[in-house]
């Protein structure tokens, strides 16, 4: 992945047929499952699946279906409780969602913003939740 996303839209909205736009840039598109990233990131943080899903306060057979992709899509709060509990970045928590075909965490909504300074901080689930009481905005999960 080399080009940028605004690149992208350039190639995309200048060609007359999008099926010779996803030739071109095969190699730009996203391809990874949400379980081979979230597995990935498993890797990458010395994690295990166990501990991060008792972190992220899910139901335990649930997260292990995410994890080996025998379940669908999750909700994105699920999604931002699984990156609080792996200690995500925020660049590594984009790109969780955007591989489940979520929207991305944005700083102009409210909720967002709370989030992505918990994520920043390295919060935890309650921690994160915490703050997004005390600023009026639903918990993740609610």
């Amino acid at each position: 992945m080399n080009r940028t996303t605004q690149e992208l839209m350039n190639a995309l909205l200048s060609k007359g047929r999008v099926e010779d736009y996803l030739r071109e840039n095969e190699g730009e598109m996203l391809s990874d499952t949400l379980a081979s990233c979230l597995d990935a990131l498993l890797s990458r943080h010395g994690l295990k699946k166990g501990a991060v899903i008792e972190a992220a306060q899910i139901e335990r057979s649930y997260g292990y279906q995410l994890f080996s992709g025998r379940r669908g899509t999750p909700s994105r709060d699920v999604l931002l409780s699984l990156a609080l509990a792996m200690h995500l970045s925020v660049e590594e928590t984009q790109t969780l969602l955007r591989t489940a075909g979520l929207a991305m965490l944005y700083p102009r909504v409210r909720r967002d913003s709370v989030i992505l300074r918990a994520l920043a901080d390295g919060a935890s689930v309650m921690d994160c939740n915490d703050r997004l009481d005390d600023c009026g905005e639903p918990a993740l999960g609610d």
